[in-house]
Order: C-alpha cells, then sequence, then structure tokens
C-alpha cells in the first residue's frame, strides 16, 4: 500500500525514543534507585506524554535487564545482578573487538588524536570525580572506532548491553576513579599506531572484560 505523506508515525517515533532514553538515562545514573516503584501516570507526568510511550519505554527496558514487571503487580528498577554485568562485560568486549577490528584500516591519525583527546578527558574527570563526565569521555573514546567500523548494527546491538554496564559504574564511581582504563587506552592507541592490528583488538576487548576487584570497573 503506499504511504501516507502526512503519516505522523515519524513524530511518534522519536517521542518513542525520546521517553525510552529519558527513562533509561534516569535508571543508569542512579536517579531512579534499584527496586523503586515505576508508575506508568507519574513518569507520563514527569516526561509530558501519554501512557502509551511510557508503557512501550518499559517494555525497552525490561528486555535490556534494567525493569522488571510483575504482571499485575508492579513494575521496578530492576536490582542490580552480578551474573548480567558480567555477560554484558563478556558481549561488550567482543562487539567492541569487532568495531575495532573492522575500524583498524580507517583509524588515522586524525582519529587516533580524536581518541587520545576522549581520554585524556576522561583521565581528569577521574582525577576530579566526576561520573558523569569520566563516562561521556569514555564512550567518546570508544566511538571512534564505532562510527568508522562502518557497521550500523553494532551501535544497535551494543545498547542493550551498555546500559547496564553504565548503571554499574554510576552507582559504584567512588570504587572505580582509580581504573586503569586511561592507561588501556593509551595501550590501545599505541597498538593501533604501530600497525598491530590484532593485538589492538585483544586490547580493546580486555579494557572491556577485565573487572577490577569486585566493583564494576569504567571500561
Amino acid at each position: 500500500m503506499p504511504i501516507p505523506t502526512d503519516s505522523p508515525a515519524p513524530q511518534r517515533s522519536l517521542l518513542r525514543d525520546d521517553v525510552y532514553r529519558s527513562i533509561r538515562d534516569a535508571i543508569v545514573r542512579g536517579q531512579l534507585a534499584p527496586g523503586e516503584q515505576l508508575r506508568d501516570q507519574e513518569l507520563g507526568a514527569w516526561l509530558q506524554v501519554s501512557r502509551t510511550p511510557v508503557r512501550e519505554a518499559l517494555q525497552r527496558l525490561a528486555q535490556a535487564g534494567l525493569v522488571v514487571a510483575e504482571p499485575g503487580r508492579m513494575t521496578r528498577v530492576a536490582p542490580e545482578d552480578p551474573e548480567r554485568i558480567l555477560a554484558a562485560r563478556q558481549i561488550a568486549a567482543e562487539l567492541h573487538g569487532l568495531a575495532i577490528d573492522l575500524a583498524f584500516p580507517t583509524l588515522d591519525e586524525a582519529a587516533l588524536n580524536e581518541m587520545g583527546q576522549a581520554n585524556d578527558r576522561l583521565s581528569a574527570a577521574l582525577a576530579a570525580g566526576d561520573a558523569e563526565a569520566a563516562i561521556a569521555a569514555d564512550d567518546d573514546f570508544h566511538e571512534v572506532a564505532l562510527t568508522r567500523s562502518s557497521n550500523p548494527l553494532i551501535p544497535d546491538h551494543l545498547e542493550v548491553v551498555t546500559a547496564t554496564l553504565r548503571r554499574a559504574e554510576f552507582l559504584h564511581f567512588e570504587s572505580v576513579k582509580g581504573s586503569a582504563s586511561p592507561e588501556q587506552h593509551t595501550e590501545i592507541i599505541a597498538a593501533v599506531r604501530a600497525g598491530e592490528h590484532a593485538h589492538a583488538v585483544a586490547l580493546t576487548k580486555a579494557n572491556w572484560s577485565t573487572i577490577e576487584g569486585d566493583a564494576p570497573k569504567t571500561a
């Protein structure tokens, strides 16, 4: 059938995604704490939307393991699950390893400088105890390879596991301020600059899979 030119679908899709991201970010940052009950009406009032996009967002968050829905009872923020965090790390390690594998031929000096600048921001944020800035800088570092991998499905699949890992980092930031990630990132940059393709991939996987003590680490 012909697609109507006046269809409201794109606007609705954007609204749905915005609602999802807003609730997801509130959970990741700990503003909505583990175990907290989530009510459609209250979330809708907060975001100034109807209950329908809120319910859709909560369904997506349940699939990502950030929300627990108890049929006939309540929906609440999922508690932390160490096994799920470990599983998320394993998937993130493989996907980020694939991204830098695919991106490797395109990681020129401009890309490496961009990664280096992001890593400098990460170091400064960790030293200052700024969780928001540290996680943003870490995202910026890895985004270079993700973008240059030219595989749009990698970020899509990372969306599910990254939220789990970032929430753990926000909730336990005091435990990861001494993270070795800046040093690991420096080693990744050095491996790329030296043309050591396999080593760069291995270092990237290790950066996401290494767990320092019992606390989640900033990747």
